[in-house]
């Protein structure tokens, strides 16, 4: 595979790596040389992703894994650990969000759903992923996936508005606790990224794309699921050696306004 190589010889945990920004943040590391374990609850998809890594030369496997679950994220670290000997970097990208409802009429039984995978399945992995660290005792890096909600919430999204303040205090608890042991944990805040979470956002809201970009975006566009790899590998490699405990904007400019 054409690569930088930034991470040869690593080995990396992408959860969420079924789609959109998990998907190209596994394939980007596969292309910079590291090994790859794409987790997901979604089996065709997770498959998928492993299969584009190793057409192209890379080396991945895919573990299904339902982030609310112990067992599961256990599973999914041991597969690094054991299978390639090491856990070097840890992009935690897995979220689910499908409100349509204000704060009044929001479910419980769905706010309870996306509490679980989105700081529940946070704490879960980032909790595994530095055991492993630790253990091994050679540090390493830790990306969380908050959101532009995270500072700016959205309305009817009450749940995924909690879960991604949730996410920041578990990152900046965790880059406290463990940056002097040389694990550096960090945030991405992305914007209006082009995934099919956000265009499923839309159809359930009947929202317009244009509308939705205007609003979203000082760039007349979405954002690239390219982009945000490109900012997930940064904070992962040495370049970003200096950077703990930052959530990073990925947002077209949306917070700026």
């Amino acid at each position: 595979m054409a690569s930088r190589a930034r991470f040869e010889g690593k080995v990396a945990l992408v959860t969420g790596a079924a789609s959109g920004m998990g998907r190209a943040i596994a394939v980007a590391f596969a292309n910079e040389g590291a090994s790859v374990v794409a987790a997901d609850v979604n089996d065709p998809g997770g498959e998928e992703t492993a299969a584009i890594i190793t057409s192209a030369g890379g080396t991945g496997v895919f573990v299904h894994t339902d982030v609310s679950s112990a067992d599961d994220v256990a599973a999914a670290v041991r597969r690094a650990t054991d299978g390639y000997g090491r856990l070097d970097a840890a992009v935690n990208a897995a979220a689910i969000e499908s409100e349509t409802a204000a704060l009044v009429d929001c479910d419980e039984a769905l706010f309870d759903r996306i509490i679980a995978v989105n700081v529940k399945g946070m704490f879960l992995c980032v909790r595994a992923e530095i055991a492993a660290m630790l253990a091994r005792g050679n540090g390493g890096t830790i990306v969380n996936f908050a959101s532009t909600n995270s500072y700016r919430p959205q309305p009817q999204q009450t749940a995924y508005t909690a879960s991604k303040h949730a996410v920041i205090g578990i990152t900046k608890t965790a880059a406290i606790e463990y940056g002097g042991h040389g694990i550096r944990v960090n945030a991405i805040c992305p914007g209006a990224i082009d995934t099919p979470m956000l265009r499923g956002a839309m159809a359930r809201r009947g929202r317009e794309e244009r509308d939705v970009v205007n609003r979203l975006s000082l760039l007349g566009r979405f954002g690239a699921v390219a982009e945000i790899a490109e900012a997930a590998l940064w904070l992962s490699c040495d370049e970003s050696s200096f950077t703990v405990g930052h959530a990073l904007a990925v947002d077209g400019g949306y917070l700026a306004r």
